[in-house]
């Protein structure tokens, strides 16, 4: 079993090119696929709240009469993987927008979410973690972007019984990706009049792994200048972001801390129903809910259809913006936040009782 690891390692180290002469800025930042033309979009429901929450998206798109046509496929979590033709169809489409997939908590199959991630060499994932006005949070002047390496770390699904009772997992850091990912953040940041690119890491205990990702950070840095570099250890990270989260600006990570940061972060700045996410590689792009985006909800939620459809409104706005349409982009945007300021329709997370399509029906007549 020890063999067959190394052996998928090797698979994982070889033939990468130098991501200084492979990327582009357009690429790196975000590739844009489209020139404005109507686009063909590939949809997966998911599990749970899934679709409830895609097919508010659905009520919106055609309320607006955005230039967006989907391309419906069901995938559910407890598949042994994702069916072929889903593949094809993102890979021909450019672009995915996706509710929840459950993922079995120790044991059963592997995660679907990592096997899109990993077919599509999807390796960024942002989250915008933003105070939105009108819902009341502990912090405010919370505007947090965290980029998150989505294909390697701990999520490299490289593990084995060595003995009974004894279970090795391996963390696998590569130079390639991670100044690939480094270099996706300064792009971000260089592009969005970010100031800052906070790298997060645990390089005092893990000095190799954790060290190489700092080394790739730290090389790509110095070809920004004009932006401000540092590093935090993970835990003081997590004790700084609910102490003094404005300090943050763009944070860029590894795989498993980015997870935890970005679902930090999220929580304070109020909450993952209303944070937008993307994951973008430099062919394809995955919109879903930015943190917590396997929350598949509660039976409760789905028999009652109270599920939130705020952030994968806003991601859906995020995918207009990738698209090229950002009017449609924008309309959509100040639909939903006018709804939320206004308070009247809320669902129970953010201190309402509404349904999805009482939701739903607020932001259609706010674009009216």
């Amino acid at each position: 079993m020890a063999r067959r690891s190394v052996s998928m390692l090797n698979r994982l180290l070889a033939n990468r090119p130098s991501p200084f002469t492979a990327l582009s800025r357009s690429i790196t930042y975000m590739p844009r696929p489209g020139d404005g033309a109507p686009r063909t979009v590939t949809l997966i429901p998911g599990d749970g709240i899934g679709p409830l929450v895609t097919g508010a998206v659905e009520q919106v798109m055609e309320a607006m009469h955005a230039p967006v046509h989907f391309e419906r496929y069901e995938v559910l979590g407890h598949m042994r993987k994702v069916p072929e033709e889903v593949i094809e169809s993102v890979k021909r489409n450019k672009v995915c927008l996706k509710g929840g997939l459950a993922t079995p908590v120790g044991g059963g199959v592997s995660s679907l979410n990592m096997q899109l991630r990993k077919e599509l060499d999807i390796f960024a994932s942002l989250v915008n973690c933003i105070n939105v006005p009108g819902l009341v949070t502990r912090h405010e002047n919370v505007d947090i972007v965290v980029i998150r390496e989505n294909t390697e770390g701990e999520y490299s699904g490289l593990e084995h019984e060595v003995v009974p009772g004894v279970v090795e997992s391996l963390k696998v850091i590569t130079k390639f990706c991670s100044e690939r990912i480094a270099r996706y953040a300064f792009e971000y940041a260089y592009l969005n009049n970010r100031k800052k690119v906070t790298a997060v890491h645990k390089a005092n205990i893990m000095k190799l792994a954790d060290g190489l990702f700092l080394e790739s950070c730290r090389e790509v840095a110095k070809h920004y200048p004009g932006i401000t570099y540092n590093e935090i250890i993970v835990d003081n990270c997590c004790m700084q972001l609910v102490a003094k989260p404005e300090q943050f600006d763009v944070m860029v990570t590894p795989n498993l801390y980015g997870n935890l940061v970005a679902n930090t972060a999220a929580g304070i700045a109020g909450g993952t129903g209303v944070m937008p996410g993307g994951n973008v590689g430099a062919e394809h792009a995955i919109f879903e809910q930015g943190a917590s985006a396997g929350n598949v909800g509660n039976d409760k939620i789905v028999e009652q259809k109270k599920a939130n459809p705020v952030a994968l409104l806003l991601s859906s706005a995020m995918m207009l913006r990738h698209l090229r349409f950002p009017t449609f982009a924008d309309r959509l945007e100040t639909a939903v936040k006018q709804v939320i300021q206004e308070g009247k329709y809320r669902t129970k997370d953010l201190g309402g009782d509404c349904t999805t399509q009482e939701v739903v029906d607020a932001v259609i007549a706010a674009l009216e």
